[in-house]
């Protein structure tokens, strides 16, 4: 049997077509609480699949290290490109 036509308010955005963006968007929730339960419900995916495994690695963990530290030279940037250009003499 084939599958029923998920509602445009229930896909994810990665099922989104791009014609259908700006409808989808009009349908988020944008409200404090809609925002805090779209986080939390990426962060319980994103811990379901690459942390909470059986067979888990260090994958996950890099992956968040990574963006950490990608995070982190992205905020002190300026502060460094500054040094850069210092001369010490």
């Amino acid at each position: 049997m084939a599958d029923r036509p998920v509602p445009l308010a229930e896909r994810r955005l990665m099922d989104v077509k791009l014609a259908e963006l700006p409808n989808w968007l009009g349908k988020r929730d944008f409200t404090p609480n809609g925002l805090i339960r779209s986080v939390r419900g990426g962060y319980d995916r994103y811990f379901n699949k690459y942390i909470n495994v059986k067979k888990g690695g260090i994958g996950g963990i890099a992956m968040l290290l990574v963006g950490y530290i990608a995070l982190s030279y992205a905020w002190e940037y300026d502060h460094i490109k500054h040094d850069r250009w210092r001369k010490y003499h």
